[in-house]
């Protein structure tokens, strides 16, 4: 309670400036077991992940943060090669590779061009390891494009482009649920990452004006080269700070939608997608609850 205070209140350079601090120790603390040789292993990676819930066969969407591992020997290939040893070559690993840094609004307003080969993924080292990997699928949308790849890589991201929101049963998320695959939480928080949380908005008759009244225009280049233009909403940030996400996970867990777990050093969370989307759509038409009003409304 006290921190959401500190954060709600703070000024914006204090929030920086701790951040950045936060981000300075931590490196040390990284660099410290590197010279140490105390290194994550891939074969202690992979324990970790069969011990928290992935299988052979899965299909599974990583929200990860690599500093938060520990010293990962090999760092972001070492992690990706764990994931497809653990899932084998009938599962499907997918990452998000949003091109944004900060609000997709001011992205989008900035006047982008999306390059589906070319534009870089801002969602981590890790995930720009595997966007670059070759037999990689990406969908073609311009804030919320995931890449895929593996058995079922091309179904996920085949049919994105031309959604004029992100999260409908076209998207690489809801696909996700149709598929009963799962979302790994590596080191990451509903707060921070979990973007399957949005695919309530555009499962139902959403009451809340999640979405800004500008509709963008966004110029696209596709796998092939070619030039093209696609319409598409984002989230109002101002509605967007209303956010409370990691309040729902007391609900999650009740209903048997998330196990908890450590990957490395990093509290982790393995979730069963069409089970949350359920559960949300559920507890929405109950109660109102949302990320927004995970209290009811």
């Amino acid at each position: 309670m006290i921190k959401k205070i500190i954060l709600k209140y703070a000024p914006e350079f204090a929030l920086e400036w701790a951040k950045k601090l936060k981000k300075s120790q931590r490196r040390k603390q990284l660099q410290e077991q590197e010279k140490s040789k105390k290194g994550i292993t891939k074969q202690k990676l992979f324990a970790d992940f069969v011990k928290i819930g992935i299988k052979q066969g899965d299909s599974v969407l990583v929200h990860c943060s690599l500093s938060k591992i520990g010293y990962v020997e090999g760092g972001a290939k070492t992690i990706v090669d764990a994931l497809f040893e653990t899932i084998g070559e009938s599962g499907t690993l997918l990452f998000p590779t949003f091109p944004a840094t900060g609000r997709h609004k001011t992205y989008l307003e900035e006047d982008h061009i999306f390059d589906l080969k070319n534009t870089p993924s801002q969602m981590g080292s890790v995930t720009e390891h595997f966007r670059k990997l070759e037999g990689v699928y990406r969908s073609l949308h311009p804030t919320d494009c995931v890449a895929a790849k593996g058995t079922h890589a091309e179904y996920y991201t085949n049919s994105h482009f031309g959604e004029l929101t992100p999260y409908t049963a076209n998207s690489p998320f809801r696909k996700l649920c149709a598929k009963n695959g799962k979302i790994l939480m590596l080191g990451t928080t509903l707060n921070g990452a979990c973007t399957n949380l949005h695919t309530l908005e555009d499962a139902v008759d959403f009451k809340f004006p999640v979405y800004d009244e500008k509709i963008f225009e966004v110029k696209m280049i596709d796998a092939a080269g070619n030039k093209l233009t696609m319409k598409t909403k984002v989230h109002n940030p101002d509605y967007s700070a209303k956010r409370n996400c990691d309040a729902l996970k007391p609900i999650f867990e009740k209903e048997n939608v998330l196990v908890n777990g450590e990957i490395g050093e990093a509290k982790s969370m393995l979730i069963d997608a069409n089970k949350m989307l359920e559960v949300m759509i559920k507890n929405y038409n109950k109660s109102g609850v949302t990320m927004y009003t995970p209290f009811g409304s």
